[in-house]
């Protein structure tokens, strides 16, 4: 078994770690392991990780995962995260189609639509747009259309939890530039005291809207699914879309619908893009044991082809379903 499995979707990446195989939350700081880990100069690199499964996998009960930032901050719930780690349970555990996955924000179902093409479907329920639920400061009430001022430009937001917090900006135009300018100062704002995601939007029609994206636990990014799934709501609250919702971000596009009562389903795929053995100092710098198996640094571990080629051609297509 590897010490990592390495996960993409549209650029979104994970490291999935098993607690069996390296128990990062019994360190005195799984954050900070976290942090390292991520880290792309010093560690393997990545947007966050993924800890799981805690505890044993069995069948009709939830699989329990614990989700941590690039910034070593706890994530609630991350959709991509949660259809990179079903992908990885049925790949690696023999795990059903169907799956439901424990986070801090609760139960959330996912289900693989297609294995080869690593496609799956994530039920992210119905978001609140209650202040108190966000949580956001002076901003009273459903958060829809509310003004905001940061460092002097007046902004209307609407903001929403979907499992984390998401502050929606529509604009006429967005741009990576935008993003790197106003999200961290919006992601940090006094208004909300646990921090924010941002999503810059713009609507293109009634089916799609374009977003760039700065997430309060690890900034820039080309892709998020919760963050789409939070563009979709906040544009179909406004009025500005319809029920079936493409999201443009610079990785590629998820696909996202809304039912009735406003709840989002995502779907889109993901691929696995590497698996492997952290080297000795690496796991002596994280405080971890030393491995008497341990392939040593520089020997090539050993070898399982469990790459999906159609995924990563699907992926380069820039479409994710």
């Amino acid at each position: 078994m590897y010490d990592f499995v390495k996960y993409q979707a549209l650029g979104n990446d994970y490291l999935v770690i098993d607690p069996q195989r390296i128990d990062l939350l019994g360190l005195p700081s799984t954050a900070q392991a976290a942090r390292l880990l991520c880290d792309r100069h010093f560690g393997v690199g990545a947007d966050g990780i993924l800890l799981g499964p805690v505890g044993a996998v069995r069948d009709g009960e939830p699989v329990v995962l614990h989700a941590f930032n690039s910034d070593g901050s706890v994530c609630g719930r991350s959709a991509n995260g949660l259809r990179i780690f079903a992908l990885y349970l049925s790949q690696y555990h023999q795990g059903a189609r169907d799956v439901l996955i424990r986070t801090l924000a609760g139960d959330t179902a996912v289900r693989i639509e297609d294995l080869d093409e690593g496609i799956a479907r994530v039920e992210m329920g119905r978001p609140t747009f209650e202040a108190a639920d966000i949580p956001a400061q002076d901003l009273p009430g459903p958060v829809v259309t509310r003004p905001l001022d940061v460092a002097g430009r007046q902004l209307q937001v609407t903001c929403l939890n979907n499992g984390n917090p998401h502050t929606v900006v529509p604009l006429p135009e967005v741009s990576a530039a935008l993003a790197h300018e106003l999200g961290p100062l919006i992601a940090g704002h006094p208004a909300f005291p646990e921090r924010t995601n941002v999503q810059f939007m713009r609507v293109l029609d009634r089916e799609t809207v374009e977003i760039e994206i700065w997430e309060r636990g690890a900034g820039y990014a080309l892709a998020s699914g919760s963050s789409a799934c939070a563009a979709a709501s906040a544009a179909h609250a406004l009025g500005l879309v319809d029920h079936a919702v493409r999201v443009r971000m610079p990785g590629g596009v998820f696909e996202t619908t809304i039912d009735a009562q406003g709840a989002v389903t995502l779907s889109g795929a993901s691929e696995q893009v590497a698996a492997g053995f952290l080297a000795p100092r690496l796991r002596a710098h994280l405080g971890l044991p030393a491995v008497p198996d341990a392939p040593a640094t520089g020997t090539p571990a050993p070898h399982t082809d469990t790459s999906r080629p159609t995924a990563r051609a699907s992926a380069a297509r820039g479409t994710a379903a």
